[in-house]
């Protein structure tokens, strides 16, 4: 695009001042396979580099009155000489046209078009387009019917409201271009049918909402059958805007509902990816996770395919499945069972555990009453018998299901409940009994399913057997275990290159493989007045006889903790602490941890400082204040309002606001969070660690990065908070205009860095040539002046150009002597 603006500035310079233009916008919507990008040459000269299939030019300025050789060329080409196409034009003074690069370059590999037009390689062109809409209260719209193997049809747009659907498009064949068809700013459904037939073909959303007083070019494009035309991209409709955006309209579909649950307990599969049709759609899908609701495609056949979590394609697949749903229906699929059947325990009812998908229609995302739960229970344990589940002073909920039922649904009030595992023909034994809290969960439904082997032991020191609760926003509950144990969240914030991925053993069991930083365990049941052994040992480790360090704790029966792994293994070879804190590898604990808030409208939220190389902060909030936080500090709970929040940190001595991050407390009400600062303040001093980050952990085990904020909206919150309206905040990148400007023959070029980059400052003649580098190396977060002497140079306009990490900006400024 830059070398396409370089060559209109040329032919402005070039024209004499009193030659008139037209407006011109170009459109590439040529799907021949060996067109997908393309050079395009004018008069000789290469006005577009690399133009890609479906991308659009803005309007821009062309001569008029005169020949204008177009070329069209491979994107390799080194000069005219490559052109394979050329069309002569010339433009009307004043006009506004649209030219629309079509057709394939060798019709006879491609599906001839049914109406028996040419599919030539060619440029439709018309005239009288427009750049604004003649009101604003409509969008101007024209359309091209740019699809080569589509024959006549007709586009009808459906709006909400309206009776009948508006014909924006009557009879029209391959290369037609419409009259101009005003339509509200709104929201359209544009059903596509044959010329000659009510049938929908296809259907496509349009989302003209906020487009009021516009005007676009919407135009057919690819093709019908790809398989029969070099499997070139497929039919679909797109918008080109006067600024040159392209927009796709989607496809509508037909649509099912569904919710996937990560249930199979196999070691192996801790962490998979799953694919459908070919395309993968979850990453690194973890056990015990759940995706929220979706909708998916219905009435076609989609192949499930499940791969490691370490997979490049769908190649790399391991089982696969084909389902197919239908439409406006609701469904759960749950991967459930073991890859390898033989090397784990069988079930003792006989039933086959291999990997699978366990599927149920008719699923509900939400239930019947505000003031009841609706759930069903799956069996999902491979080695559990057929149970029983009795909720104490309700009865039986669940009566003899064997692994891989699904029972149908159940309505209880949202109360709190003790449900009690039993064999399903003995109720007197009770195998497990759990903490099912579902005062909260009033209006809502889930998916509740045993999880996790009855003796690990015997199942590859597998997952032990739990109770879950799968949400329909996808969030997934562990029902608390009740005899006498303890409540645990781990949290790995150990900053160390070297500990970035860990082994844990409890008392020499390998209880977390491969735990990465920054990523937290959900809350787990450990066993409660017993001293642990906590050790710790590199990633992969074969036993607990490779732990490098070694912790013992003692968790109270009935009490809630979170622990977070800080610190680095050889504090020598890192930055020391500003506070002379020791920064060796360590456990930061905390007792009284929530699971839970205190308020189905609050937050309940703990700040931990982990950062080693981090002096004192103090930290604001909306309802926050934590003065003087040091190295190691775990406040105390503090409950906020389940609303859009911030956090502002600065130090105190001397005063520097750190940053503004983000913390969107509006989905959490009734949550906990524990926030860590995480990472290091200068890698560069830190074997070139991790930058420091704000980071949240939920109890699910969810670990999110509170991102950082600029702009205004950060510098009025740091303001309100600080009760300050001069605090300098230097919150975004910024590149003021020089001043004096015209000057001679020194000048001020301001410039504002919000964080630690790299930033270079370079001067450019108005050809682009580099003509003197004012800034070049890293510069820490402030506001700077740099003054630029162009004693030497001649008057003229020039532009100065600043590139800070992914900041960029660019200037003119004028030399006048």
């Amino acid at each position: 695009m830059f070398r396409f603006k370089f060559f209109v500035l040329f032919l402005a310079i070039a024209i004499p001042s009193f030659a008139q233009t037209a407006r011109l916008q170009v459109i590439h919507n040529s799907a021949d396979p060996l067109a997908a990008s393309v050079d395009v040459y004018i008069n000789g000269n290469k006005a577009l580099d690399n133009f890609a299939f479906r991308t659009a030019t803005p309007f821009i300025d062309v001569p008029s009155g005169v020949d204008l050789n177009i070329g069209i060329a491979p994107s390799t080409s080194s000069s005219v000489n490559d052109t394979i196409k050329n069309f002569v034009v010339k433009f009307a003074p004043n006009e506004k046209y649209v030219a629309v690069a079509n057709g394939v370059l060798n019709p006879a590999n491609f599906s001839a078009n049914p109406n028996g037009r040419s599919i030539a390689f060619t440029i439709f062109a018309k005239d009288k387009i427009r750049e604004n809409g003649t009101s604003n209260s409509y969008v101007d719209v024209i359309i091209v019917h740019g699809s080569t193997d589509a024959p006549t049809v007709d586009v009808n747009a459906k709006s909400s409201g309206s009776w009948w659907p508006l014909k924006l498009v009557n009879d029209a064949s391959y290369g037609d271009i419409t009259s101009y068809k005003k339509l509200s700013p709104k929201s359209y459904i544009l059903d596509v049918t044959p010329g000659n037939s009510n049938s929908v073909v296809a259907s496509f959303t349009a989302n003209l909402t906020g487009l009021g007083g516009g005007a676009a070019v919407v135009f057919a494009s690819g093709f019908l059958n790809p398989s029969a035309n070099q499997n070139g991209a497929a039919f679909g409709l797109f918008a080109a805007l006067p600024n040159g955006t392209v927009v796709e309209f989607p496809a509508v579909l037909p649509k099912a509902r569904l919710q996937v649950i990560h249930n199979a307990a196999d070691v192996l599969a801790g962490s998979v990816d799953v694919y459908v049709n070919g395309s993968r759609l979850i990453d690194n899908f973890e056990f015990r996770k759940a995706t929220p609701f979706i909708d998916v495609p219905a009435e076609a056949v989609l192949n499930i395919g499940i791969a490691p979590g370490t997979s490049t394609s769908v190649n790399d697949t391991i089982k696969n499945f084909p389902v197919t749903l239908q439409k406006n229906k609701t469904y759960v699929a749950v991967a459930n069972g073991i890859l390898n059947s033989s090397l784990y325990a069988a079930n003792p009812d006989g039933k086959n555990i291999s990997f699978t998908l366990f599927a149920k229609d008719g699923v509900k995302e939400k239930a019947s009453s505000n003031s009841k739960v609706d759930f069903i229970v799956l069996h999902g344990s491979t080695d559990a018998p057929t149970v029983d589940v009795l909720a104490r002073g309700v009865g039986n909920l669940v009566d003899n299901a064997a692994y891989g039922d699904f029972t149908p649904y159940l309505r209880v009030p949202a109360s709190k409940y003790i449900l009690d595992i039993t064999p399903g023909n003995n109720n007197s034994a009770i195998v497990a009994s759990f903490d099912a809290d579902l005062r909260t969960l009033g209006g809502k439904s889930a998916i509740i399913f045993a999880s996790g082997f009855l003796n690990p032991a015997a199942d590859q020191n597998g997952a032990s057997f739990g109770l879950f609760a799968a949400l329909a926003n996808g969030t997934v509950v562990a029902l608390p275990l009740l005899p006498s144990t303890a409540r645990l969240q781990v949290i790995h914030n150990a900053v160390d290159p070297g500990a970035s991925s860990v082994d844990v053993y409890l008392n020499g069991t390998l209880a977390l493989d491969n735990f990465m930083f920054r990523k937290a365990t959900p809350y787990i049941d450990v066993p409660g007045n017993t001293p642990i052994n906590v050790g710790i040992a590199p990633p992969n480790s074969s036993s607990v006889n490779d732990t490098i360090k070694n912790f013992t704790a003692t968790f109270l029966s009935g009490g809630t903790y979170v622990v977070l792994a800080n610190g680095v293994l050889n504090p020598s070879s890192f930055a020391s602490n500003p506070n002379g804190r020791d920064i060796s590898f360590t456990l930061f604990a905390k007792d009284n941890a929530r699971e839970t808030s205190s308020g189905s409208n609050r937050v309940d939220v703990l700040a931990v400082h982990g950062s080693t190389d981090a002096p004192t902060v103090d930290i604001y909030g909306l309802g926050l204040v934590l003065r003087n936080v040091s190295y190691g500090d775990i406040s105390n709970y503090v409950s906020l309002s389940a609303s859009r929040n911030w956090l502002l940190v600065t130090t105190p001595s001397p005063f520097r606001i750190v940053g503004v991050f983000n913390t969107d407390l509006r989905t959490l009400g009734g949550k906990s969070a524990v926030v860590f600062a995480s990472g290091f303040l200068t890698p560069s001093a830190n074997q070139n660690g991790s930058s420091f980050g704000l980071y949240a952990a939920l109890p699910d085990g969810n670990v999110a990065q509170l991102p950082r904020i600029f702009g205004k909206e950060a510098d009025n919150f740091a303001k309100e908070v600080l009760g300050q309206t001069d605090v300098a905040v230097v919150s975004d990148f910024s590149l003021a205009q020089n001043y004096p400007n015209p000057f001679n023959p020194t000048t001020n070029i301001r410039f504002t860095i919000p964080q630690s980059s790299f930033v270079t400052l370079k001067v450019y003649n108005i050809l682009g040539k580099e003509i003197a580098t004012l800034v070049n190396e890293q510069k820490e977060s402030g506001i700077y002046d740099v003054n630029f002497d162009a004693s030497n140079l001649a008057s003229g306009v020039y532009v100065y150009k600043i590139q800070a990490g992914n900041f960029s900006a660019t200037k003119k400024l004028t030399l006048m002597k």
